[in-house]
């Protein structure tokens, strides 16, 4: 993949201090302006599970209306950040005590739930999660569209219409609904009007559409259409009513690198490996999506010490065949060259097993 200049210096720089994690702030805050001006009309919310780093934060406030968080532990560290923010707690297993949390929104996940938030909670303002039985073909992850841990069908919201009335802790002001990962502008609006329709059969003027925003990891060059998802989102909303959106791997991916360096080429039974500092124990994102991390190889090696245009696997330290980011792919490597990987900066560093094995965690280096 390209790789912008500035990573390019920075890595040269890093060098003899790799592995490392390289935040390129200035290029979120051009995308993160982007995305904004594109959705007039509509709250963006950051859904911090994709990279709670500070800077990120901090760099992503003035394009947010608020942030997404799901757990007291994401509620605490936005709020020594940004003590201001606004937040909307989500996720399928809250606590009695993240239910107690003063927020701007709770996402009500079931009616056992909501029980609990009017026993404990309150008053607080609400959004029920639905899960509706809508197709989600094409998602690279479904939380929606059938059974499965995340919200409520119909007969669920029912029940929860029957256990506020007549109460007052718990202010019921719409539905959120984030039915899967991975899809299109088009495909999200078909989701959008589903969802829409069945929030005005409630009445409801608030509704969370959720996240989902495609990132490509096959073609890096490739961005998520928001001009068109605002375009249609403009053309679905009513008079009166509030639509809210929360990506974050499609606000926060593209700006991050983590850079390594091969510290062996061998090859084994015919075929190549290169092995890097580091491994996927700092970035499991191609192990948990089952895919080859994008890359580029920056040449700081030994001429001769490795392979010209072959199929190479490339791979880190641990001790696992599944240490892998990307598999046979064609190209020239020695060793000493600096691997820059890109699209680390969501669901990198923060969802890794650090601590196997007990190597060196990554440096973090900040371009402004």
């Amino acid at each position: 993949m390209n790789i912008p200049e500035s990573v390019r210096e920075r890595a040269v720089r890093l060098a003899d201090a790799l592995p490392a994690y390289v935040y390129d702030l200035a290029a979120l805050d051009r995308h993160a302006a982007t995305v904004r001006r594109a959705l007039p009309g509509i709250e963006l919310y950051y859904a911090v599970k994709a990279n709670p780093d500070p800077a990120l934060l901090h760099t992503l406030a003035p394009y947010a209306d608020g942030f997404e968080v799901s757990s007291s532990g994401e509620v605490a560290h936005v709020r020594s950040v940004l003590p201001d923010a606004r937040l909307a707690l989500g996720g399928p297993g809250k606590t009695d005590a993240e239910l107690a949390l003063d927020v701007h929104r709770m996402h009500v996940e079931s009616p056992g739930e909501l029980r609990r938030l009017i026993d404990v909670g309150g008053p607080v303002d609400a959004l029920l999660r639905v899960n509706l039985a809508v197709p989600v073909e094409g998602a690279s992850l479904a939380m929606g569209g059938g059974a499965t841990p995340f919200g409520m069908d119909p007969d669920g919201v029912r029940e929860c219409l029957a256990l506020v009335h007549g109460q007052n802790r718990v202010r019921l002001r719409g539905v959120h609904a984030h039915l899967a990962s991975g899809l299109h502008a088009a495909e999200l609006l078909e989701l959008a009007k589903a969802v829409l329709a069945f929030s005005r059969d409630l009445a409801a003027t608030e509704v969370n559409l959720g996240g989902g925003m495609a990132v490509s990891y096959r073609d890096p060059e490739e961005r998520f259409d928001w001009e068109a998802y605002g375009r249609g989102l403009a053309c679905l909303r009513d008079s009166g009513e509030t639509l809210r959106v929360e990506p974050g791997r499609a606000l926060a991916a593209y700006c991050g690198w983590y850079l390594t360096r091969v510290i062996d080429v061998k090859r084994v039974h015919g075929e190549v490996f290169a092995v890097v500092t580091g491994g996927t124990h700092h970035l499991r994102t191609p192990v948990a999506k089952g895919h080859d991390q994008p890359f580029a190889v920056l040449p700081a090696g030994r001429a001769g010490t490795g392979v010209d245009d072959e199929p190479v696997t490339v791979v880190g330290q641990l001790c696992t065949p599944r240490d892998v980011f990307a598999r046979r792919v064609p190209m020239s490597v020695n060793v000493g060259d600096v691997v820059a990987f890109g699209l680390a900066g969501a669901y990198a560093w923060t969802i890794s097993h650090h601590d196997f094995l007990m190597h060196p965690k990554p440096g973090f280096h900040y371009l402004t």
